[in-house]
């Protein structure tokens, strides 16, 4: 039997003071150790589920301060980096022990294709490949970034590559009525992943910077959770129950469990119970079927909890706090209640909203503001598809699902909460109802609050107003695609939705249907830009900016879009 050695990997995970974590999946069953040039090492076993074998590694003694480059062994055998590998050693850099002084460099952005679907499509460079390729010109760069903030759609299981569609077409057992060009089983998960993540700048960046990541649809299918009529269709389709459940458990084994810190793998219940398993398969599979659950029983709190697993996370980088939402597996979808989070998991994350930092930024992988036209155009529809007329309700869920209107306009409940948490939080008083805060110490309103967002294939900066006695600005970023393209027939309507004008006859409409006048507005003050890029949010003291950098055709990044988020801006 051959060695066991690296199928995907190393991905450098979170860097949380002296610790590190590295994922890995191997050929085979087998001890993964990580060692560092200044001495730092962790091991683990692999854990095995469904004939595959991951393994997530804590590193443990990193120099704070530092740079130091790492290999992985797989059964005492050196696996990374391979033998004349032609790029950069891979490093793991860590902060000041006190790093509040320390500028915060985060890159982001979403639905990313793998390099296969450009040969068939014809898609602009990869603005990955692009950024992984000038980070590995120069590798000293003290400008690398903290984290890599990666915000939806990193696979498409119903949009397939050739050489995916290839393997789907030889296998000979398939859930009755399976689309003959989308993956359904674990196993053909595993697919999207090698394609994807083995895409040698793509692996080299993964195994550099630290990198965090959420779910959006296509990492499940198009317009997953948009409503609970369409959850009902789902479930009639004899494949469903298979794909939903192999999607959730290969994004918890691929995603999610890089996005904990050491602590928090630790204390991980499916981890424990994972590890612990000779074949981990039934557990996963368990899994997967329970927090699909999530939506159906999300309005009662009580059930919920039966079933809930929380995929959203927060962290802290210096003087930033990150806190990414789960846009979709936990949505509320019961008409008249519906809600972008459930209640417990709200009240989880206005308690995260809240701390001592400069800087909050909400990952959201799909944006909070929209262009005008389009916000009003969800938020009409989320109203008329909960008339008491059923032809006004079927007529309005068709529209709901052919124009993909379901972000966070078209859960107005959601829309308006976040709203009005900024608010409170940017004007210095958080201790409204509902933010279960206790008394305490006089609160500092944070220097910017932003929401990076994904999912619509272009990219703009908007900024929130509010009213009086607002002192924080509130901007929204959203960086989209990472490779990828909107047909051109979208573009001028996208354009449009910012265009005062229709905006505002569109908001008429949505009134007249009795969507209530919102307490934010907003404008854009740069894009949109439909090219494929990534963005960077830069954290300097309380001075916040973000640029947009897309690729040019010979796969080149260059400035399209560079905003002050803070004073001056």
């Amino acid at each position: 039997m051959p060695s066991p050695r690296l199928l995907i990997g190393p991905l450098l995970r979170r860097v949380v003071g002296t610790r590190a974590t590295v994922w890995v999946e191997t050929s085979a069953p087998a001890v993964v150790r990580v060692r560092t040039a200044d001495g730092a090492a962790g091991s683990a076993s692999t854990f095995s589920a469904y004939d595959h074998h991951y393994a997530l590694v804590v590193v443990d003694g990193l120099t704070p301060d530092s740079s130091t480059t790492y290999e992985v062994l797989v059964d005492d055998e050196v696996a990374w980096p391979e033998p004349r590998d032609p790029y950069p050693p891979s490093v793991i850099r860590t902060r000041a022990a006190d790093d509040h002084d320390q500028p915060v460099r985060l890159v982001f952005g979403s639905c990313r294709e793998t390099t296969q679907h450009a040969t068939t499509r014809k898609l602009p460079p990869d603005a990955l490949d692009a950024y992984a390729r000038r980070l590995m010109a120069d590798p000293d760069d003290a400008d690398r970034p903290d984290l890599l903030v990666l915000l939806g759609d990193q696979v498409y299981a119903d949009v397939t590559s050739p050489t995916v569609r290839r393997l789907l077409r030889r296998r000979r057992r398939r859930p009755k009525g399976a689309p003959a060009d989308q993956v359904v089983s674990f196993d053909e998960y595993t697919k999207l992943y090698l394609e994807s993540w083995r895409d040698p700048e793509i692996r080299w960046l993964l195994a550099t910077v630290p990198s965090v990541m959420i779910f959006d649809d296509h990492e499940i299918i198009d317009d997953w959770n948009t409503s609970a009529a369409w959850r009902a269709d789902m479930r009639e389709q004899p494949w469903w129950a298979e794909r939903i459940g192999s999607g959730l458990a290969s994004y918890w084994v691929y995603q999610h469990l890089g996005n904990l810190d050491p602590d928090e793998i630790a204390a991980d219940p499916v981890y424990a119970k994972v590890t612990a398993a000779g074949d981990a398969t039934g557990i996963l599979k368990e899994f997967g079927h329970r927090v699909d659950q999530e939506s159906d029983l999300a309005h009662d709190t009580e059930r919920w909890r039966t079933v809930q697993y929380q995929w959203s996370y927060a962290l802290d980088i210096g003087r930033t706090r990150l806190v990414m939402l789960d846009n979709r597996c936990s949505r509320v979808l019961e008409p008249g209640l519906r809600a972008m989070l459930p209640p417990g998991e709200w009240s989880w994350f206005v308690d995260q909203a809240h701390g001592v930092y400069d800087h909050l930024v909400v990952g959201s992988s799909l944006p909070w503001l929209l262009p005008p036209g389009i916000h009003h155009v969800e938020a009409w529809n989320e109203k008329l598809a909960a008339s008491r007329r059923p032809w006004v309700a079927k007529v309005s869920e068709q529209l709901r699902r052919a124009l993909d209107l379901e972000h966070w306009a078209a859960f107005q409940r959601s829309f308006e909460a976040l709203g009005a948490l900024f608010a409170r939080i940017g004007s210095g008083t958080p201790g409204a109802p509902g933010d279960r805060v206790g008394a305490g110490p006089a609160y500092a309103p944070p220097a910017s609050i932003s929401v990076l967002g994904g999912d619509v294939h272009h990219s703009y900066v908007a900024r929130a107003r509010f009213g009086a006695g607002m002192a924080t600005p509130v901007h929204q970023l959203t960086c989209s695609p990472i490779h990828n393209q909107v047909p051109a027939g979208m573009r001028p309507l996208m354009r449009l939705g910012w265009s005062a004008g229709p905006s505002a006859a569109v908001r008429a409409l949505s009134r007249s249907a009795g969507v209530r006048r919102s307490a934010v507005r907003w404008k854009k003050l740069a894009g949109p830009y439909f090219g494929n890029a990534v963005g960077t949010l830069l954290h300097r003291g309380r001075a916040a900016e973000v640029t947009i950098e897309g690729t040019t055709g010979d796969g080149q990044l260059r400035t399209v879009a560079q905003q002050r988020l803070t004073a001056g801006g």
